[in-house]
């Protein structure tokens, strides 16, 4: 493994163990804008938006909004965007979560998503996300992260549970669901208890804290794995990969080389169906182009042109073939690892893609020199989503459904190839390079 594959592959895994929650995320990726000269903008005040810079805006600190403006017309050369998404299954804190009982602290979580569950088990655990503090009369989001494990989910022995092997892990999500915390001061009461938790690694008084959106994380660093590490292996693989390609494609494009305006959108709340303020069946994306549309654009029939002239590829991770369950995929449509981008389809709009937005972005692989794979799910199972559906319907835009293929999708340790995350760079830059998209070269 070397050159660029590699290089990339690591920033990837750093990226990731930078970023245990949606909130540090889009924190790290706010970073790397801010090094490149982009500046932030506030969506309670009026924006000064001029052609050739770059901006950001943030929604509740989980989902972000990145985009570069070029020098031509907006209106000839429409909108590239590339949406992803911040967040992971896993669990959330309660907000009154320790339970003590018989036995050590423990504390109560939610199922967020859909995790698999069994793979936080026997793991040390750790806890990520933000905490709501009060400072004099404000309140303030402080992200919050341990380094050391704070967690564990035991499994029960085996010789308590003799059919184990037979049935597989299951676990009553109300009553086996807490997780071990350890002992917590005894002379408080249960909530405060916590808040003294997290009030002293913040370094504020505990009656400071006044509430927290906490997930559970894990603390394995992320690794390769193979003969010749031609794998990678890491929690959140789903969909920080995307997020983290996506980016790294907008900063590598240059400022000015496209004519129109390149976008990125991570929203955060897509493993629940993406129905809040801030995701994308939400009104942010719209709201940010309606914004650069007041700058860019001359009425709403500009607007609308400009969304006609635009294409959306909806970033997501696909399911790679598993030799040892070949019969859950179809064959004819099995994707690999180190085989390049995939492009989904489902008949059923499951996935955005059609035939026009396939073939666009075959063609922009095949100018990058990147190969292509093309995944269709198995018609007797049931057929997950993404934001693409979403995105498409809401805007009126084309839209491509595209991801690197993966093993494990929602397990707390996902692993994905390492070849394969340069390949996606490489593509997504093309599409945000590339003059012209060649939608009337394909129709003709």
């Amino acid at each position: 493994m070397v050159g660029k594959d590699a290089e990339s592959a690591q920033q990837l895994l750093d990226f990731i163990d930078r970023s245990p929650s949606p909130w540090h995320a889009v924190a790290s990726c706010v970073a790397r804008l801010e090094a490149a000269g982009y500046r932030r903008l506030d969506e309670s005040q009026p924006w000064d938006l001029r052609a050739g810079h770059g901006y950001y805006v943030v929604r509740d600190g989980s989902s972000m909004i990145a985009f570069h403006t070029g020098k031509g017309s907006v209106l000839d050369h429409g909108y590239r965007l590339i949406g992803a998404h911040t967040d992971s299954p896993g669990f959330r804190v309660k907000p009154n979560p320790v339970k003590q009982d018989l036995g050590p602290s423990r504390l109560g979580v939610e199922v967020y998503g859909g995790p698999i569950i069994a793979t936080f088990a026997d793991r040390d655990l750790t806890l990520a996300g933000r905490v709501i503090v009060r400072e004099g009369d404000t309140l303030r989001a402080r992200l919050f992260h341990s380094a050391k494990p704070l967690l564990r989910f035991p499994n029960l022995a085996i010789h308590l549970n003799r059919t184990v092997n037979q049935e597989g892990l299951k676990y009553d999500l109300q009553e086996e669901l807490p997780l071990v915390l350890g002992t917590l001061e005894e002379t408080l009461p249960e909530r405060d208890a916590f808040r003294h938790l997290l009030g002293d690694s913040l370094g504020v008084e505990p009656g400071g804290v006044v509430s927290w959106d906490l997930t559970v994380a894990d603390t394995q660093p992320g690794a390769f794995f193979g003969v010749d590490q031609e794998y990678l292996a890491n929690s959140q693989l789903d969909n920080l990969a995307s997020c983290h390609a996506a980016l790294e494609a907008l900063l590598q494009s240059g400022d000015e080389s496209f004519p129109g305006v390149r976008l990125l959108a991570f929203f955060d709340h897509e493993e629940i169906g993406s129905q809040s303020f801030k995701g994308a069946d939400g009104p942010f994306l719209h709201d940010v182009l309606e914004r650069i549309g007041e700058t860019f654009l001359d009425g709403a029939g500009a607007r609308r042109q400009a969304l006609a002239r635009s294409l959306v590829l909806s970033a997501d991770m696909a399911h790679a073939y598993h030799p040892n369950y070949a019969r859950y995929y179809d064959l004819e449509h099995a994707v690999h690892l180190n085989q390049g981008p995939v492009i989904k389809i489902n008949a059923s709009q499951r996935y955005a893609t059609d035939g026009m937005a396939e073939a666009v972005f075959e063609t922009l692989c095949r100018e990058s020199d990147v190969p292509v794979q093309k995944y269709i799910h198995r018609n007797n199972l049931p057929c997950g989503s993404t934001i693409g559906p979403i995105t498409a319907g809401r805007l009126g835009i084309r839209c491509a459904d595209i991801g690197n293929a993966m093993w494990s999708m929602h397990s707390l340790r996902e692993s994905a190839g390492t070849h394969d995350h340069h390949l996606m760079i490489r593509a997504m830059r093309h599409f945000f390079q590339r003059q012209a998209l060649p939608l009337e070269e394909v129709a003709g």
